[in-house]
């Protein structure tokens, strides 16, 4: 009251006023530390005399306390630090627990409430990362954090820091071995810019019709008290170092010391200093009504009048214009300091993550970006600069992430599922391991930023395999990451046979996780088609087939010695096709040929089944067993001649025999789809080539084949319904139909001479060029077969395979619709039901052209087996 009345008769000034409000706070802390003591007096050896009741331990006034700025209702804010080693405890009396139940039972003293009502709001928060240390810190540890991972704000904040109660000597040794980390004498670019980010997250103002008097945050607003406050620190902290006279802890007094020393034209000197005092004052005002902790001044003109007259002016019209032109030169001279820097504010407002508590701005902005939660993003995006997480563990990576954090809220809120997003976003960069190349990288290329998110938000699948593996994120720096897929060639050395069976399975492990998530970004992006997609899916799976096949053979023949033949790999399903996707497994079986009956390995001795049986088992190792680089793929051999009771490796007799006498309908559909992958020369593989199209293009009925394909199909209907709608599959007139009826056509033309082409797409325009089906028919299987592929393609990219689109956020639907070229979801629907329709017409249509055998007979049972033929 007596502060009020000195201060509303103009008695005191502003400084006047702050420092007798700031003296009393120091002796109701000196007074509290002095009773906090004596309440622990049984744990303590000696209390020392009453201006250091306990050696060792002192208390930090920071903010407007330090600096003999304190308001009306302020806050007081505090940090309480102590030496262990020279606490006089009693023993067996634990430091760190009676430090901390100390700072507790002081902050209680002068905050909880009694029927005389509290003395200060005490805020223990500026300490050392708050989150995970006591209310009390060591020196030891403050002085690591600091030097380790402390961040220019703290910098900012540690200008004020003076010692207001305890043990002055041993706070004024902290302070000192401090001065080095607040005040650096060389500052390189990064930091400069990092610095100015704490002026440049807030929202720069612009002279327009936002601001008003009603409702103006005084404080935390733009012109407000805090524009001043960082105008004057950020240059303290870009100047200090080099110059002492710079480091009031008063912001007046500082505001002087930088026009005086010339950095500060007194122009803009005056007018903040003008505008500061004026602020203050009307804060103090406003503060005085209730005793509110309040920046904000009254929407209501009736209070508001009542503060206006308190600051002397009672005409409410003139006090809301000055209001207005004092904030407008706040703002005016801040956007001068760092004028044409990049912003660190979003499109929709300020972001502001400095400091332990939220900036209601920040939150105001996060709400509309559409974040559920926006307190929870504020919390995780301060820890990440609080440098827990490998990312921003470093100074350069936390000023890095200063300017990006920003752009990613913007990312992330143009994908429309914000929350689902930042918390894939968070996943990935938390086991980031390369922050600062990874952060440079997006800030350098914000579109590759955007799409990353989009990612993000549209694709969980691709999100998790590169959460999981962050470093795949490094591909991402070769230039030709975008260019058009091509393919890859040669096989890289580090994937030869010469490199070693483990260091191969790594390289191969390494190079499909590079290339997959490529392909999978090309694809989201758009600027990969389903085809291009499958073939380079495919292509991948070559090289990988080719290096692991070598490097399996060498390694067999390193066990057994060299044995006189020939192999070759067999590509069936959808490797074999080229229409591989990026969850598809590997059909596989291997040919192989002895050059005598009798011949065997060099070393051990081993026939030829023995040989090439032990060769396929490392081939199927090196392509399915995990490593420290993860998985590469599934890999079936069931499709093999007699399936799983057979050996592994298949002889070229054996083929050759199975195939002229006990294979069936389906294991000839599954062979036109077969392709040699891989072989030990040219000439065999071309001899198991031509072996393959040999008994393809054997004579067959078309009447007992299409009751076969028939029956086949009715058969999978059965024991494999679809799962779903999205069951691109296995659903009437889906992927399985139309392979059938490609399949179908080409084994029954094929004797004659007619196209026979493992990839479906192919196979249905060489069938429709050869005129060996009605064109409508094909065109129907061909149109519903680029749609479902190109879905399929997208889906498998984006999400898990038992997934529901329907569940996934919105603008992955968006996408799928405009991958399908229909305006939206339920047009997509609508299209999908009209092309299987047709699709599924279509097959039976072609089935019926042929007329049943006169004595169809039983069907023999395809087996589980062929039913995975045809998967």
């Amino acid at each position: 009251m007596l502060t009020a009345l000195c201060d509303l008769g103009g008695i005191w000034d502003l400084d006047q006023a702050t420092a007798a409000l700031t003296r009393f706070a120091d002796a109701a802390l000196r007074a509290a530390l002095s009773l906090a003591v004596r309440s622990m007096e049984g744990r303590v050896a000696a209390i020392g005399p009453a201006d250091n009741p306990m050696p060792g331990y002192f208390v930090v006034a920071l903010g407007k306390m330090g600096g003999f700025e304190l308001n009306y209702s302020s806050d007081i804010d505090i940090s309480i630090f102590f030496d262990p080693d020279a606490l006089p405890l009693q023993p067996g009396v634990e430091p760190q627990a009676f430090a901390t139940r100390l700072a507790q039972a002081i902050a209680g003293i002068l905050q909880d409430r009694t029927g005389e009502g509290y003395v200060f709001r005490v805020d223990l928060r500026l300490r050392p990362d708050p989150l995970s240390t006591p209310a009390a810190v060591p020196i030891d540890q403050a002085l690591e954090y600091y030097e380790s991972v402390g961040q220019n704000w703290e910098r900012a904040a540690m200008i004020k820091a003076r010692i207001a109660a305890g043990d002055g000597a041993c706070g004024a040794r902290f302070l000192a071995e401090l001065q080095p980390f607040i005040w650096r004498r060389n500052l390189d670019f990064a930091a400069i810019a990092d610095i100015h980010s704490i002026k440049r997250q807030i929202q720069e103002l612009r002279p327009d019709a936002r601001l008003a008097a009603p409702g103006a945050d005084l404080k935390l607003g733009p012109g407000g008290i805090r524009e001043v406050e960082f105008f004057v620190q950020t240059q303290q902290l870009i100047l200090g170092g080099r110059h002492p006279g710079l480091r009031s802890t008063r912001t007046l007094d500082a505001l002087r010391a930088l026009a005086g020393a010339g950095y500060v034209s007194e122009a803009a000197a005056a007018d903040l200093a003008g505008a500061y005092r004026t602020l203050r004052a009307l804060e103090h005002r406003a503060q005085m009504i209730g005793d509110e902790q309040t920046h904000r001044l009254p929407t209501s003109d009736r209070e508001r009048r009542r503060i206006a007259v308190l600051f002397g002016e009672p005409d409410l019209r003139r006090f809301d214009a000055m209001v207005v032109r004092t904030l407008k030169t706040v703002g005016r001279r801040y956007g001068e300091l760092f004028a044409g820097e990049e912003p660190l504010s979003s499109r929709f407002g300020s972001l502001v993550f400095t400091g332990v508590e939220d900036d209601p701005q920040t939150i105001a902005t996060l709400r509309r970006m559409k974040f559920s939660d926006p307190h929870a993003v504020a919390a995780t995006i301060r820890a990440w600069h609080h440098g827990r997480i490998p990312a921003t563990r470093t100074e350069r990576g936390r000023e890095l992430f200063t300017r990006l954090a920003p752009r990613v809220l913007d990312a992330v809120a143009a994908t429309g599922a914000p929350d689902v997003t930042f918390e894939r976003f968070g996943d990935f960069f938390s086991g980031l391991q390369v922050g600062v190349q990874v952060q440079s990288l997006f800030l350098a290329q914000p579109k590759l930023l955007e799409l990353i998110v989009r990612v993000m938000a549209l694709a969980p699948a691709l999100a998790r395999r590169l959460s999981r593996r962050p470093a795949t994120l490094d591909a991402l720096l070769d230039p030709a990451f975008f260019a058009p897929l091509a393919p890859l060639g040669t096989i890289p050395a580090a994937l030869s046979a010469t490199a070693g069976f483990e260091t191969a399975m790594d390289g191969a492990r390494r190079l499909r996780r590079e290339r997959a998530f490529q392909i999978g970004l090309q694809v989201m992006a758009g600027t990969a088609s389903a085809a291009q997609a499958g073939e380079a899916f495919a292509d991948l799976a070559d090289i990988c087939i080719g290096a692991l096949s070598a490097a399996a053979l060498a390694e067999v023949e390193r066990q057994g010695g060299a044995f006189p033949g020939e192999v070759a790999v067999v590509a069936l399903g959808k490797c074999g096709s080229r229409e591989m996707n990026a969850g598809s497994d590997l059909d596989l079986m291997t040919f192989y040929e002895a050059t005598s009956p009798d011949a065997v390995s060099r070393d051990k001795g081993w026939a030829a089944g023995t040989f090439y049986g032990r060769y396929t088992q490392r081939l199927i190792t090196a392509l399915s067993a995990p490593t420290a680089e993860g998985e590469l793929y599934d890999v079936d051999m069931q499709l093999r001649p007699s399936g799983t009771q057979g050996p592994v490796a298949v002889s070229f007799a054996a083929f050759d025999h199975y195939y002229a006498g006990e294979a069936e309908t389906w294991e000839y559909l599954a062979l036109t789809r077969a392709r040699i992958a891989w072989a030990s020369s040219p000439a065999f593989a071309q001899r198991a080539a031509a072996a393959i199209e040999a008994k393809l293009r054997a004579p067959r009925d078309p009447a007992r084949t299409a009751a076969d394909v028939r029956a086949m199909r009715e058969l999978m209907a059965r024991e494999r319904p679809p799962s779903g709608f999205w069951d691109f599959k296995l659903i009437d007139g889906g992927l399985v139909d139309i392979e059938f009826a490609a399949q179908f056509l080409q084994l029954i033309h094929a004797p004659a001479g007619g196209p026979l082409r493992q990839n479906t797409a192919e196979a249905l325009e060489a069938l429709a060029e050869a005129r060996l089906a009605p064109p409508g028919l094909l065109a129907d299987l061909a149109g519903a077969w680029r749609l479902q592929q190109d879905l399929s393609q997208l889906l498998r990219v984006a999400i898990a395979r038992d997934a529901d689109p329907d569940q996934e956020p919105s603008a992955l639907r968006t996408l799928m619709a405009k991958v399908a070229g229909v305006r939206d979801h339920r047009a997509l629907r609508a299209a999908l039901i009209r092309r299987r329709q047709a699709a599924r017409r279509a097959l039976y249509k072609l089935l019926e052209t042929i007329p049943l055998p006169a004595h169809p007979g039983e069907s023999r049972d395809p087996g589980r087996k062929r039913l995975k033929g045809n998967s």
